[in-house]
Formats: C-alpha cells, sequence, structure tokens
C-alpha cells in the first residue's frame, strides 16, 4: 500500500511538473533567433530598405541583409580610441535619410596627453560597384574637455520629432563636470542637425553652454522619445541608484551632489528626496539594472508593448518594460535573456533586434518574434 502511494505521489508529482511547464511555456511573449556574432558589436540602425548597419567597437561598420547575413563593411569610418568602454558607438540616420543619405556616428577620439572624448559625425553613406562607403565625414560635435580615462561616454545620438539631434555625454568618471557650465560632459545635449546650436536652447553663452538643455547625469546610454515628443533617459547610477529621467527644458538631475546610490568607495552620496531643487527620477534601481540602450515600442508585433519603453540591461542580463502614463513611469515586467545586453532596437516589422554586449568578447545580434504570429 505504502509503495502503491509513493508510486501514485511520484505520478501526480510529475504531472504537475509537465503542466507546469506548459504553462510557463504559455507565458513566453516572444521567441529568440540567434542570427550572428560580431566582434565587441555596440549598435544598430535601419536602413529604409530594411538592411541593417552595425557599429564594432574597433572601428568597423558592417552593413548586414533583412535577415542579419553580413553583407560588406563599409568604408571610410573614422578613426576611433579603443579601449575600456571606448570606440565606435551609435548611430542614427537623418530624418530625410531618403534624399540625402546622411549618417551621423559617434565614437570615441583620442586627444593629446592620453586623453579622449566623444564625438559625432555626419556623412554621406555612399554604394556604388566598389560596395559601401562614408564620403564628405565632418566632426559636428565633440565632448569638451577630452579627459583621461576610458569611461562613461554615453555618446548615444538620436533625432527628436523637431529634427534636432540629441546626444547623451557622459561625466568619464569624473564626477564635478556634471555640475560645471563650462563643460559639455554629464550633459544631454540639443543641436541642429549641422552641428550648430539652436537658438532656443536654454542656456546661452558660449559654445559649450549653448548646446547644453539638461545637466546634472552621470552615464546616459539609454534615449528615446515617446509619442507625445517627450525625452526619456536611462542612465547607470554610482553604486545603485540607476535611473530614468524625463528630460525637460533646463533640468538639473543633480549628480554627482545627489543620487539614490553612493559613490563605489563606499562613501555616501545624499538621496534625491534630500535636495527638492534638483529634479527627481521618475524610477530609480537599486540593485542596480545597469541600462545600456532603450527604445520607445511603436510596433504591431507586441501589442500589449505599445507605448511602453524597452531598456537592455547589462547586468541585469536582460530586458526591462517600463509603462508611461501622464508622464509618471512604473517597470511592468523583466525577461531574462540570461547575455548582457548592449543594444536593443525596433525593426520595420515591429519584431525587437538585441545586440549582446561583446567588451568580453563576442557578441550575439538576435532578432524577438512574438510568438504565434508570422514575423
Amino acid at each position: 500500500m505504502n509503495s502503491l502511494k509513493s508510486v501514485s505521489l511520484i505520478f501526480i508529482l510529475g504531472l504537475s511538473l509537465f503542466c507546469a511547464s506548459i504553462s510557463t511555456a504559455q507565458k513566453r511573449v516572444f521567441a529568440v533567433s540567434n542570427i550572428a556574432k560580431f566582434d565587441h558589436p555596440w549598435a544598430i540602425e535601419f536602413l529604409p530598405d530594411a538592411k541593417i548597419l552595425l557599429t564594432e567597437m574597433r572601428g568597423s561598420l558592417k552593413i548586414l541583409n533583412n535577415k542579419g547575413v553580413f553583407l560588406d563593411e563599409v568604408k571610410g569610418v573614422p578613426e576611433v580610441a579603443f579601449g575600456g568602454q571606448g570606440g565606435l558607438g551609435d548611430i542614427t540616420l537623418h530624418p530625410a535619410f531618403g534624399q540625402n543619405k546622411l549618417i551621423y556616428l559617434s565614437y570615441a577620439e583620442a586627444g593629446p596627453g592620453n586623453t579622449s572624448g566623444a564625438a559625432v559625425a555626419k556623412a554621406k553613406l555612399h554604394t556604388d560597384q566598389n560596395g559601401f562607403q562614408l564620403t564628405g565625414l565632418e566632426v559636428i560635435w565633440r565632448q569638451y574637455p577630452k579627459v583621461t580615462g576610458k569611461g562613461h561616454f554615453g555618446h548615444r545620438v538620436v533625432f527628436g520629432p523637431q529634427g534636432y539631434l540629441w546626444i547623451s555625454s557622459g561625466e568619464r568618471q569624473k564626477f564635478n563636470p556634471s555640475q560645471d557650465m563650462e563643460s559639455n560632459l554629464g550633459k544631454i545635449v540639443r543641436i541642429n542637425a549641422d552641428g550648430s546650436q539652436p537658438a532656443d536652447n536654454p542656456f546661452s553663452g558660449g559654445p559649450v553652454q549653448s548646446q547644453i538643455w539638461s545637466l546634472g547625469h552621470r552615464n546616459p546610454l539609454g534615449l528615446a522619445f515617446d509619442d507625445r515628443d517627450n525625452l526619456w533617459v536611462a542612465e547607470m547610477g554610482p553604486k545603485g541608484g540607476d535611473e530614468l529621467n524625463l528630460i525637460n527644458r533646463k533640468a538639473n538631475f543633480g549628480y554627482p551632489i545627489v543620487s539614490n546610490g553612493d559613490h563605489y568607495s563606499g562613501a555616501e552620496i545624499p538621496d534625491h528626496d534630500t535636495r527638492p531643487e534638483f529634479d527627481a527620477p521618475k524610477i530609480t534601481w537599486t540593485p542596480v539594472i545597469s541600462p545600456s540602450s532603450m527604445l520607445f515600442y511603436t510596433g504591431k508585433a507586441f501589442p500589449d508593448w505599445r507605448g511602453s519603453l524597452v531598456i537592455g540591461g547589462l547586468s541585469s542580463r536582460g530586458l526591462i518594460r517600463v509603462t508611461l502614463t501622464n508622464g509618471e513611469a512604473r517597470e511592468a515586467e523583466r525577461f531574462d535573456m540570461n547575455k548582457r545586453i548592449r543594444d536593443v532596437e525596433q525593426g520595420p516589422d515591429g519584431a525587437i533586434w538585441l545586440l549582446e554586449d561583446g567588451r568580453r568578447g563576442s557578441g550575439q545580434l538576435m532578432k524577438l518574434t512574438a510568438l504565434n504570429t508570422d514575423l
């Protein structure tokens, strides 16, 4: 009898585990396709014909077909200062790319005395019988000043709804430049597509001050506009205190004076609520998620995600979905990808493409497609 009960119990437990596995599988919202591996990949961007531009930190710009298969390497990429967090970085298209073929690249640029700083250049993407190449390359923005060290470049770039180019500029692990108006480190920058400063930027003065839109940032790596033309920035805090910030004109988010994290040395930093004169984050994360990138999802493939921010996480090794309501934000769910996610982009068909962080080796290009669809 006891033996029969044991067999029955084992059967029931096995059946329960089987049903649980089915239930868990049914809860998944996407399938993951591993496309290809690349050397230190950092960012991807889709061309109007669905081809993909992919940057590698060592200084390579590659072009892939719409399936992610390598086609060619683009010639004429500027020389980069590769090392640490530096190298070839982000890429975006001019809003009128169909007419002018202009693309914008960010990268770490060497300076005198072992210094470096982020730069942004524009160039035309030209193709002929010799393949793809950049022509007429012109640097339109630089971090100032160049400093020693190889961290916190930021240098995400995105065009906003009015055609301005927005740049996230990290404080290069130097702390105080975030509050220094003689420096564009630790700032969100707004410039015209040709690199000039818009006349209605909030700060007046020299060429550095007049490009600044907000300050008090640490290492902003996620940059996305929502459907109400609000700019959201996800940035790495110090030891704790990663932030999601709604960027308003002339906002000061207080770093390094305030943060919901502390210095890696163990020295405490006062929390945001101790200094109400500074703008407060909409979300802070401790333990950190290490945000690397962010998109505002507008596709049809994942209908429940429409109107959400999707953030790529490095130390959190996954995706974080954030819902927005009347200028407020709430973390809705997380997806464990078991990989450090460097970039997250929406494809033309609404699928989501990811890049695995390649600073610790080769990085995987992945495609997420919604389950029970034909994408």
